[in-house]
């Protein structure tokens, strides 16, 4: 609701901006060539995503995300203790870290709504420790290979879409490492 109002008033305050100082035919070339850009930006990003979307279900039909499951048990197991006694969540939590480690964050999406479902059962309405520890992953999104991003870059212009590697590992390990110690803290804290 409140960025409704943000962007309702941004909007509003470039138009009346472009109307007084008598930049509206500018403007609305802008738009025209801001929203043909959007178009042609969201079509050469689309067969990525399906392609990787597709790789994932794929990957579930012939049982290689339960032989990832089980490959990240000793991690999952650890981080999220419920995967131990539920197969399937076990499964889904796989997808999706291995999603997001490909940085495919769409792909990543559906597991992870699945996970988040199956580890909400149970918790009266209130968020567990692990249900937050999920959230905070998904949020930083540890990435050694930012797919969705070469893929934008690609289709700007960009020659080399991959020469972001080290900034992306280095800030996505920072961004996870210190939201999962803040999880932990703020978990304690709340048991306290």
């Amino acid at each position: 609701m409140v960025m409704s109002v943000v962007w309702a008033v941004l909007l509003g305050g470039s138009i009346i901006c472009a109307l007084v100082t008598g930049r509206g035919q500018m403007l609305s070339a802008g738009v025209m060539q801001g929203a043909q850009s959007g178009v042609t930006l969201a079509i050469s990003i689309a067969g990525s995503l399906c392609l990787w979307a597709g790789v994932g279900r794929l990957m579930e039909k012939i049982g290689f995300t339960a032989a990832l499951a089980r490959l990240l048990r000793p991690v999952t197991g650890r981080l999220f203790p419920s995967t131990r006694e539920d197969p399937k969540l076990a499964q889904a939590l796989s997808a999706n870290i291995c999603a997001n480690v490909l940085g495919l964050g769409n792909a990543a999406t559906p597991p992870g709504i699945e996970a988040a479902q199956r580890m909400a059962k149970g918790c009266g309405g209130r968020a567990s420790d692990e249900l937050c520890r999920l959230i905070v992953l998904n949020t930083a999104s540890i990435q050694l290979i930012p797919a969705n991003v070469a893929a934008v870059r690609s289709a700007l212009g960009c020659g080399r879409p991959f020469d972001i590697l080290p900034a992306v590992w280095l800030a996505s390990l920072c961004s996870a490492g210190m939201g999962l110690l803040m999880a932990w803290l703020l978990g304690r804290i709340s048991h306290d």
